[in-house]
């Protein structure tokens, strides 16, 4: 009799370990900064707005993110905790929604340790966990979706509630922010091609074939092109109810401005960059630098120095494989990472800013890991695990300059500015 295959023993445990390690690491100093800092100062007033439904402003982004800002101060007070607690709880989650996306993906435990280890000591989620900004609610809600989706053609049992919480995902990470707008595309997408190329005769009501079997391709449309969309209009109905400056000419009109809003001309800002900078993480912005109580503190974006230029021959590998060899994580990840670095390399907006790569960077950091983890299914064992040792070890260096913790004194930031476009 001829063996069973062997079953990879799926890591969840250690996935909440890993996550439960990241929270505790994005505690210390976390309400340190007293006063709002970078730009917390736009999107807490407008958080405070919406728990009295006074006047509507910041109108330019999407109300998500602020109302989960606003739901943080009205839990915990509108203080350093009541601003910043929420976002880390939403980090922590994202941190353990993109592991589970990845073995769902994989089925391998070192990917997916692997992974959650280079997230999270890969510097874009740790500081923006630690913040009162958008961005880190429209990450953990594309998490989540991936983690759903991924999770529905491994187990089609499943199919249908997983994708329902797709949906639901994408519409609440388009709602956090515009960044995920591109990549909100991508299940359906995947979804339409793959059964297309399955060959079925009833397209559209067939339940059979790739990648969802059982699921028809216009139940796939509900779940993931109208539920997303119905969301996504949802969490703008507290805007029609300010007393002030509310949403009276409809949606439609409404988007027109945000977007006119969106493309206005800046003028032109010390910390801007470009996307070229972005892939070489040649150019830092500086969020906080100063003294707090009497201690100088800062806090530095910057993507770990390690990872950032690994990621970039990992990605390589992971398109020849993707599409010599189909595996389909790894083309997954090229996928996420040019979809969403494309959506800025085109965008009409033109002062942009180093956190638009943190999306981009997570797909990065996922073709780092599978990399890796072909190297340790190689037999290089040693080799697999140095990129992963290399950025805990990275993360350890930079943590002072990252987290708000004490520094020397005012001249202290020239240990971590490696490169004149850090300072």
């Amino acid at each position: 009799m001829s063996r069973a295959p062997e079953q990879p023993k799926d890591p969840i445990r250690w996935c909440a370990a890993l996550a439960l390690a990241f929270l505790l690491a994005c505690l210390p100093f976390l309400t340190v900064v007293t006063h709002p800092y970078f730009d917390e100062v736009h999107y807490l007033p407008a958080a405070r707005e919406f728990l009295t439904l006074g006047t509507f402003i910041n109108r330019e982004h999407p109300l998500v993110g602020k109302e989960l800002i606003a739901l943080g101060i009205a839990l915990f007070g509108d203080n350093p905790w009541g601003w910043r607690l929420l976002p880390t709880l939403f980090g922590t989650l994202a941190l353990f929604a993109a592991m589970r996306a990845l073995w769902f993906g994989t089925q391998s435990r070192f990917a997916t340790l692997s992974y959650g280890v280079l997230v999270a000591t890969g510097f874009h989620l740790f500081i923006h966990a630690r913040i009162a900004m958008l961005d880190i609610f429209y990450l953990t809600f594309l998490c989540v979706a991936v983690w759903q989706f991924a999770g529905a053609i491994r187990q089609p049992e499943q199919g249908r509630w997983r994708l329902a919480l797709t949906g639901i995902a994408l519409g609440l990470a388009m709602g956090a922010k515009w960044n995920a707008i591109t990549v909100a595309m991508l299940p359906g997408l995947v979804f339409f091609f793959a059964r297309a190329a399955a060959g079925r005769r009833r397209l559209f009501l067939s339940r059979r074939g790739a990648p969802v079997p059982g699921t028809t391709l216009v139940e796939a449309a509900l779940w993931l092109g109208v539920v997303p969309l119905a969301v996504y209009a949802a969490s703008f109905l507290p805007a029609f109810f300010f007393r002030e400056n509310p949403i009276t000419e409809g949606l439609v009109f409404h988007h027109q401005f945000m977007l006119m809003q969106q493309e206005n001309v800046l003028k032109p800002h010390p910390y801007q960059s470009t996307w070229e900078q972005w892939v070489l993480n040649a150019r830092a912005i500086w969020y906080l630098y100063e003294p707090v109580d009497g201690v100088q503190r800062g806090i530095m974006l910057i993507g770990n120095p390690l990872t950032m230029i690994l990621g970039l021959p990992a990605l390589a590998w992971c398109a020849w494989h993707g599409v010599v060899r189909r595996y389909w994580a790894a083309l997954g990840a090229v996928v996420v990472y040019t979809v969403s670095l494309a959506f800025w390399i085109f965008a009409n907006k033109p002062v942009q800013f180093y956190y638009h790569y943190s999306l981009p960077s997570m797909a990065l950091l996922a073709a780092l890991a599978l990399a890796c983890d072909a190297l340790w299914r190689n037999g290089w064992r040693k080799s697999a695990l140095a990129p992963v040792i290399g950025s805990v070890l990275m993360f350890a260096w930079f943590y002072p300059i990252i987290s708000a913790a004490p520094l020397a004194g005012p001249d202290s930031f020239k240990v971590w500015t490696w490169l004149a476009s850090w300072r």
